[in-house]
C-alpha cells in the first residue's frame, strides 16, 4: 500500500533499476518464469510488480498458505516465507532510499516509519531475514529500535 502512493514518481525512466543507494541492486529471479530463470536486471517497477505477482500465487498456494484448520504447512514453507521476506524488505530500502522526499510530502513518513519498524521487529522476532539483508538501512533500523530500548 505505501509503495502504491509513489507510483507516479517510481516508473522504468526515474528508477530502471531496482536499487537501495548506490551500494546495492537487486535482480529479479524466478526459476519458474523462463524469462527469469537467471537473475535478471530489472527496473524498480518491474521488480516490486514481479514480486508481488510472485508473493500472490504462493499466498494462493494451500501447500504454503492452508486455509483449512488441522491442515499443515508445506515443509519447504519456512524457506518459501524467509524469502518473501526478504524480497518485501528491498521494497522498503527502494523506497527509503529513493523516495523518501515523495513520502514526505505526501505526508506519509510516519506510516512508513511505523511499517517497517514492525516489519523489522517481526522477522527479528521470529528470525525470519538474515541481519545481513536489513544493511541499506541498518543506520535507521538501530536507531528506530533504539528508540524504544528493543
Amino acid at each position: 500500500m505505501l509503495y502504491g502512493t509513489i507510483t507516479e514518481f517510481c516508473s522504468p525512466v526515474t528508477c530502471p533499476r531496482m536499487l537501495a543507494g548506490d551500494q546495492y541492486e537487486y535482480l529479479w529471479q524466478d526459476p519458474n518464469n523462463p524469462k527469469y530463470k537467471r537473475a535478471t536486471k530489472v527496473s524498480a517497477p518491474e521488480y516490486i510488480e514481479n514480486l508481488m505477482t510472485w508473493v500472490q500465487t504462493y499466498f494462493n498456494n494451500e501447500k504454503y498458505f492452508p486455509s483449512k484448520t488441522g491442515v499443515p504447512f508445506s515443509k519447504d514453507a519456512p524457506a518459501v516465507f524467509k524469502t518473501i521476506l526478504k524480497r518485501l524488505f528491498r521494497v522498503y530500502a527502494h523506497i527509503y532510499c529513493h523516495h523518501f522526499e515523495h513520502i514526505t510530502e505526501l505526508k506519509m513518513h510516519q506510516h512508513l516509519n511505523t511499517s517497517l519498524k514492525h516489519f523489522v521487529l517481526f522477522c527479528n522476532e521470529f528470525q525470519l531475514v538474515d541481519a545481513a539483508e536489513f544493511a541499506p538501512l541498518q543506520e535507521l533500523i538501530d536507531i528506530m529500535l533504539a528508540s524504544d530500548g528493543k
